[in-house]
């Protein structure tokens, strides 16, 4: 019934918080209703420690205990059932999230400007005078702002429109005649002014640079979608080509085995005919035999005469040194043809594969990165590195795993190894460098001579030129007692004393840089070269004088 004698201001029936219907309604001791959840969230807030009024801001403590208002909940519940809403929208009341208009009393409106000369926030109401009278008309009202206060000066309570330069801060007219006297100021103004202007230029700027960048990874996102395009053809062929390689060499396979099978068949049957005649012959020898033997048993004189010159006459018979057997295995040629074959087309692919290998490296980077500094950085790039035995000349033995090399008296019997040194006394590293390596190589300190290398894999193993640095397939760092050399194709690139007997190497191969340095409590750069690698590098070791030995580090 009371929406029929009553007329009920929808204001009055929403929370002042969110705006919203009451729902659960709640009376504070000062008389103003709230949500029962709104309230108690403004209170708990960080801020309203106080438990004050969202609206009169008289404050209580202790906490009130908040009791439903069962008239207000019920009257809302009522004119809920009649179809009253939400408040409008337009009402625009601040919350404790707003900015409240400062002009407003009772229940605030939100502001929507301040003004810099007031130094107050208005609502559009309350901000209509500035507009219409001519008393504001150099008032500056600008975008709402929370913290007026801000651009009052602290000491002498003024509006801070001026702008020393000197110091960088914004100050009163006050300031600019005391402490910032003869400084270079100008209205704040005036300064904004200047920045906007600079401020536009680098605006200009960035958005070039956005606009180059927006380019440059669009290239990037065509090179990517280009190299992926390209990857998936190249991938395709590939298989295709090695599926033919494969059935070819699947075709050669079989090839060579029908020719050993029908080789085998042929020696086989030409044996097997021998061998039925030779039985045709024993047979006959037996039978020959039987007859004399029975013959020699007979005592008629008459029937030994007859018998005995037929007996008598020789027989036919194979020569037995026209049978001989061959002493080795009759397929060994077929076994050293397939053998030398598969050497070749090894040979081909390794050195095709090397220029497989090479695209990883072709580019070190975009940006590519700078060389390590310090012990720690270059340990990020070290890996676990062996020797390999194959290569050992035969008077180093390894051990430790086959990461130490020492020279022996005696040569060493090793089996023959086409990547084996002849003569020089040297070994490769097993592991194949691409990228970045770093490695470290202990030497005995009162060794003769001693070499930390890189080389290709094909370097000469048997002709006086095969030894590290002195060839165009290798670089090297020689030293000995008391100094150092480094070494390519025959000359001496760098030299100098030495200053500790354990060698760090640090291998970038896309960029083309070797560098040594000296390992010791500190990192010490001996030399870097600088150059184009075109293959695999292998690491390499020599050592000379007996029982001195020199190790690849163990690197953790």
């Amino acid at each position: 019934m009371a929406q029929q004698g009553i007329q009920v201001d929808q204001d009055q029936l929403c929370c002042s918080v969110c705006l919203d219907l009451l729902k659960d309604p709640v009376t504070i001791p000062c008389g103003h209703s709230y949500r029962f959840s709104c309230i108690r969230t403004y209170w708990d807030a960080e801020g309203h420690k106080r438990n004050s009024c969202p609206q009169c801001r008289q404050t209580f403590t202790p906490r009130p205990a908040l009791v439903k208002n069962t008239l207000l909940a019920d009257l809302v519940e009522d004119l809920k059932r009649t179809g009253l809403q939400a408040a409008p929208a337009a009402l625009c009341y601040a919350t404790h999230q707003d900015v409240a208009c400062d002009s407003c009393t009772g229940r605030k409106l939100k502001a929507t400007k301040s003004c810099l000369q007031c130094l107050v926030s208005y609502c559009d109401q309350h901000l209509q005078p500035h507009y219409e009278s001519p008393a504001f008309e150099k008032h500056q009202l600008v975008d709402l702002c929370e913290k007026l206060q801000e651009n009052i000066c602290t000491r002498h309570n003024e509006v801070m429109k001026v702008f020393c330069r000197n110091d960088q801060q914004c100050i009163c007219y006050l300031c600019s005649m005391d402490e910032h006297k003869g400084h270079d100021t100008v209205l704040a103004a005036a300064e904004v002014a200047e920045k906007q202007k600079e401020l536009s230029k680098n605006q200009q700027t960035i958005q070039q640079k956005i606009k180059d960048r927006e380019g440059d990874i669009k290239k990037l996102q065509q090179e990517v979608e280009t190299i992926n395009q390209s990857a998936d053809e190249a991938e395709r062929s590939t298989e295709k080509i090695f599926t033919r390689l494969i059935q070819l060499v699947q075709d050669r396979c079989s090839d060579v085995k029908q020719q050993i099978r029908s080789q085998r068949t042929s020696l086989v049957n030409r044996l097997k005919e021998s061998q039925k005649e030779l039985e045709e012959e024993l047979a006959e020898m037996k039978s020959r035999e039987a007859e004399l033997q029975q013959l020699s048993h007979t005592h008629d004189p008459i029937q030994f005469l007859h018998h005995c010159p037929v007996l008598l006459n020789p027989m036919d018979s194979t020569d037995p040194h026209s049978i001989s057997i061959q002493s080795v295995s009759y397929f060994d040629h077929v076994l050293a043809a397939v053998a030398a074959a598969t050497d070749k087309l090894q040979d081909v692919l390794n050195e095709e594969w090397t220029k497989v290998s090479l695209l990883e490296v072709e580019q070190e980077a975009l940006k590519p990165r700078a060389e390590p500094r310090t012990r720690s950085e270059f340990l990020q790039y070290s890996q676990q590195m062996t020797l390999d035995r194959n290569t050992a000349q035969n008077q180093l033995l390894l051990s430790e795993g086959n990461r130490k090399a020492t020279v022996m008296k005696k040569k060493l019997v090793y089996p023959h190894q086409r990547d084996r040194f002849i003569e020089h006394q040297q070994v490769l590293g097993a592991q194949r460098l691409m990228g970045r390596h770093y490695w470290e190589v202990q030497v005995d300190q009162d060794v003769y001579r001693a070499t930390v290398a890189v080389t290709y894999k094909n370097i000469s193993r048997t002709q006086s030129e095969s030894a590290f640095g002195y060839n165009n397939r290798s670089w090297a760092l020689l030293l000995s007692l008391t100094h150092f050399k480094i070494m390519h194709n025959g000359e001496v690139l760098f030299t100098s004393d030495l200053p500790s007997f354990r060698i760090g190497v640090f291998l970038n191969h896309g960029a083309g840089t070797l560098s040594f340095y000296s390992v010791s409590d500190t990192m010490t750069l001996l030399h870097r070269v600088q150059t184009t690698f075109t293959e695999p590098l292998y690491a390499g070791l020599s050592v000379y004088g007996y029982d001195k030995s020199v190790e690849l580090c163990e690197l953790k």
